[in-house]
């Protein structure tokens, strides 16, 4: 067989048209070996995996992938494991990805169709699925708020504590418990109420949010200055990240468990400290909203996960007439296991929006 003639072409135009049957074999046993034990693999690692080549041989078509910006060495000696670009082109060309098992089914099934009844409840399950399933952080970007606001009321709960309830055109209804500012009376609470309805009632908290706070800078002369607290406190309350836009991450504790990851604890931090960009994950997963299926970003394809090095498996989730609801996914290092996060991402992802459409 004619080796391949790699030369030293930049590795973001690599494809698996540039490797012969030998060199696809060995990067794909590379990649598969990498992503089972996190530890760069040698060529007598391979040599003795089944393969009928000399240590030598393996070692030469391993350099030809570093070459090729596939491959890469930790350490002069160590042995070699896959860039960002050749997990890259690993997902996309030689990922055998299996399906899951009719028992796993049946239990997120279970999980999911237990909290039907609260939108929020399911949301948080589907979280924790993922994350608890895939070994990463579970991530899921809820609904928007499209529905117009059919009602709005204060309730006092007590001297310090109120409930800011809302209630949707679509039959929703939204509940926030909130601290109750000093000195609002129960006229006061009125008075909020009905400011909030006059302005609120028949459009969407997304359409009115700015309108309300700019008009609420106007009517402080005329409003009770409690009430006028009360409603910035609740526009704040149901604002949330974003005018209903939550987002739900869980799982951190997860990313602590993987020894090659903790080993290096700086770009554990930086994941951490990325999780915590509540903004920059909400537009990623809004790009996921736009998607058909499953999306995968690998480090640097992602601004947000560049210096970390993360990967992110996610897809949206849609109602029955295939309206995009969100999106969910698995937040974790590199190495995740492809074959096995995303059919998990994809069948949870298809039975929430069953769930929420229901």
């Amino acid at each position: 067989m004619t080796p391949p003639s790699f030369g030293k072409p930049d590795a973001r135009n690599a494809t698996l048209a540039e490797l012969d049957a030998r060199a696809r074999e060995i990067f794909r046993r590379v990649v598969e070996t990498y992503l089972d034990t996190g530890e760069p693999v040698g060529s007598r690692t391979l040599s003795r995996s089944g393969l009928s080549l000399s240590p030598a041989s393996i070692r030469n078509t391993m350099q030809d992938l570093a070459e090729l910006g596939l491959l890469d060495a930790p350490h002069v000696s160590a042995g070699r494991l896959p860039t960002h670009a050749g997990l890259r082109l690993f997902v996309d060309g030689l990922l055998e990805v299996g399906d899951l098992a009719e028992e796993e089914r049946r239990n997120i099934e279970a999980r999911l169709s237990a909290h039907g009844r609260s939108m929020e409840d399911a949301l948080n399950e589907a979280s924790a699925i993922l994350s608890g399933l895939a070994g990463g952080a579970g991530v899921v970007l809820a609904p928007s708020r499209e529905a117009g606001v059919k009602h709005v009321e204060f309730v006092a709960l007590g001297p310090d504590r109120a409930l800011a309830v809302m209630v949707l055109e679509d039959g929703q209804v939204e509940n926030r418990l909130m601290r109750r500012p000093a000195g609002v009376t129960p006229a006061a609470l009125q008075e909020a109420s009905n400011f909030l309805n006059a302005r609120l009632r028949g459009r969407s908290l997304t359409e009115a949010r700015t309108e309300v706070e700019r008009e609420l800078e106007r009517a402080r002369r005329e409003l009770d200055a409690a009430s006028a607290r009360l409603v910035e406190e609740g526009l704040a309350a149901w604002g949330g990240e974003g005018a209903g836009r939550a987002l739900i991450v869980r799982g951190r504790a997860n990313l602590l468990g993987d020894p090659q990851t903790l080993a290096d604890l700086e770009r554990v931090r930086m994941l951490f400290d990325d999780l915590e960009q509540k903004e920059q994950l909400t537009a990623l997963l809004d790009l996921v909203r736009e998607a058909e299926g499953v999306r995968i970003f690998i480090g640097a394809e992602t601004r947000l996960f560049s210096l970390s090095g993360s990967a992110v498996i996610a897809a949206p989730y849609m109602g029955g007439r295939q309206n995009v609801l969100g999106a969910i996914g698995v937040i974790g290092p590199a190495r995740l296991n492809y074959a096995r996060v995303i059919p998990l991402v994809d069948y949870t992802a298809r039975v929430l929006g069953r769930i929420m459409d229901g």
